[in-house]
């Protein structure tokens, strides 16, 4: 039997990293959405497509974009971006293609179509409410916009200080959750964790504690 975990937050709550380190324990598939996102947003932006630009050109663009993982790596039109899509002009970027209703119906298409066959751990902003509303599992990761300035700085991704990293959290996050389409939004089923003075082990234990015991053997 099948099942998927959402796992919802904002940037900087550690859904990644707790995801994809849930799905070796777990044994099951890692969906990273927020990269395919940013894959997405890296190709309009070598590509001139902007949030200006007509419905019909993203959609062509979009026509022209193939997305794969490949041991847990985002692979754009068979070119490995893994290390490409951290830059703060992508992350800057990855705000309006999130928002956008084409862009986003057409990854959700993806999503769950990679998603359909196997057991997955899906991390993202809007996994539990819209793009799987029926998993198994729902939890939404969160912590203070102090300590998610902190985690990103110390990844060394951004050429900007905690405090400035810190006034784009906060401006990414009112973005998020205030946009029209699929906004960040914590499901009514869902296990809210601040994990803001948790280790990422006792993140893991937390989200585990939860889960069904033949699901965790």
């Amino acid at each position: 039997m099948t099942y998927i975990i959402a796992i919802d937050g904002p940037s900087g709550s550690g859904k990644s990293t707790i995801s994809q380190k849930l799905a070796e324990i777990l044994k099951i598939e890692y969906l990273n959405t927020g990269s395919m996102y940013r894959a997405v947003s890296k190709y309009f932006l070598d590509n001139n497509i902007k949030e200006n630009s007509t419905e019909n050109e993203i959609s062509i663009a979009l026509n022209k974009i193939k997305i794969d993982f490949i041991n847990n790596e985002i692979y754009l039109n068979g070119e490995n971006i893994e290390s490409l899509i951290r830059t703060d002009l992508v992350t800057k970027n990855t705000s309006w293609v999130s928002a956008n209703k084409i862009i986003r119906e057409n990854l959700v298409a993806k999503q769950r179509q990679i998603a359909s066959t196997k057991s997955f751990v899906v991390d993202g902003r809007d996994i539990g409410t819209v793009v799987f509303p029926n998993a198994k599992y729902k939890f939404y990761l969160t912590a203070s916009t102090k300590e998610r300035a902190k985690r990103r700085f110390l990844q060394k991704e951004s050429n900007l200080s905690i405090e400035e990293i810190e006034e784009a959290l906060i401006k990414r996050d009112l973005y998020d959750s205030s946009r029209a389409i699929s906004p960040l939004k914590k499901a009514d089923d869902a296990l809210e964790i601040d994990n803001s003075k948790q280790s990422i082990e006792q993140t893991l234990q937390t989200i585990i504690s939860y889960m069904d015991k033949e699901d965790v053997l």
